[in-house]
């Protein structure tokens, strides 16, 4: 069934343009700006933040990383239960939950009051791993790099979803861009967006410098809107080093991204409902009705949140992870990503404590040869391949 599902066609009627190869897709951006952002002590700063947030962000989001389960209205139902809402820290558990409402696996890591480190999860090894990539290969970095990085230091039951079907395809021998299309249903799914941040981390203000690294790693597994999501990812963190707002930030990052793909096409809608002035709970109604027909690990509805999170976060840190969060769908990655920009936005220095206090300066992963490395020496090797990038 899914080769025959693959050998199809576009549907009749179809109006969006939504190329995977670099050179159409590049033909089909607008002109891409450049912020200038020095490599000083507020940059040192804020990519230390970057790091910080990202985890937390993640680790907010894990026990309720469920979105068929843990709907915008469940999660707002349990939090108000729990006199948490809305979040201001990690997510409560009750003594008592009713059985209407259960928590993810190794959820115990996660939660308030029992965060001791960072819990292993694949959206922090991919950043772990991004960066070890650019330490390795630079801007020289290709999609067969990626591959021969998985497979060296990636376990392959910690991959899911469309990074494990390229893995699949890797060790059979396929090469890009087969091991992205090759009987993979995944491919647009936000398994590579949650792989970007590093590059931005490295390239700040250069958010096509960032995307277009971004693109080599999102190809092995990911094809159109899959691949969009890592770059505009990318982008969104390159060009927070030297944003003047939110607003602003939001709408430069488009300038990587096809303007007639689907991805485009939400963050633009996300961007018109903020624009209306509609309260957080009515942009959530409206990027349901809009986007619910997509899986909850689609890309193009987890973009949508993640942009409302940003958006009516409005650059506090605490605001921004946890609006994203009760956006429901992909809460982890989401919520690492809006940590991740949030972090850059207000620095270490300006996030609140009880947000990495309990991290203890740890990162656990399943990358061989990372486990347990400190987040300030992943933040302090990314600033220094962002030095060697300048030269």
């Amino acid at each position: 069934m899914l080769d025959e599902l693959g050998a199809l066609g576009l549907a009749p009627g179809w109006t969006y343009s939504e190329p995977t190869e670099w050179e159409a897709l590049f033909a089909s951006l607008p002109a891409v700006p450049v912020v200038p952002v020095a490599l000083d002590a507020t940059y040192r700063d804020r990519v230390h933040g970057a790091w910080a947030g990202r985890i937390a962000g993640n680790m907010l989001g894990k026990p309720v990383e469920d979105g068929d389960f843990w709907t915008v209205a469940k999660l707002r139902r349990y939090l108000e239960l729990a006199g948490a809402y809305p979040l201001t820290d990690y997510v409560p558990v009750l003594d008592a939950p009713p059985e209407e409402f259960a928590f993810v696996s190794r959820w115990t890591e996660t939660v308030r009051g029992q965060v001791d480190g960072s819990s292993r999860d694949d959206d922090v090894d991919y950043t772990v791993l991004a960066l070890h990539l650019l330490e390795v290969h630079g801007r020289a970095l290709t999609p067969e790099d990626v591959g021969d990085a998985w497979l060296e230091r990636l376990p392959f039951r910690q991959t899911y979803t469309a990074e494990r079907a390229a893995y699949r395809n890797l060790v059979r021998g396929l090469p890009v861009p087969e091991t992205a299309t090759w009987r993979n249903p995944y491919r647009e799914w936000i398994g590579a967006q949650i792989r970007a941040d590093a590059f931005g981390y490295v390239l700040p203000g250069d958010p096509l410098g960032a995307a277009r690294l971004a693109y080599a790693d999102a190809s092995l597994s990911h094809v159109a809107n899959g691949v969009y999501g890592e770059m505009w990812a990318a982008a969104l963190v390159s060009l927070a080093f030297g944003a003047s707002s939110v607003r602003s930030l939001v709408e430069d990052s488009l300038a990587v991204v096809p303007p007639q793909s689907r991805l485009a096409e939400a963050v633009r809608d996300v961007l018109a409902l903020s624009s209306r002035g509609l309260s957080w709970d009515a942009a959530m109604e409206e990027i349901e009705s809009r986007y619910g027909h997509y899986h909850w690990v689609h890309t193009i509805n987890n973009a949508a949140v993640l942009t409302a999170g940003l958006l009516w976060g409005e650059g506090d840190f605490t605001r921004t992870i946890a609006l994203t969060v009760q956006g429901g769908l992909d809460t982890d990655s989401n919520g690492a990503t809006a940590g991740s920009v949030a972090g850059i936005l207000n620095g270490l220095s300006g996030i609140p404590p009880h947000w990495v206090e309990p991290l203890h300066d740890r990162v656990r992963s399943a990358l061989f040869g990372f486990d347990n490395v400190r987040i300030s020496d992943l933040a302090d090797r990314t600033i220094r391949v962002a030095e060697s990038f300048r030269g």
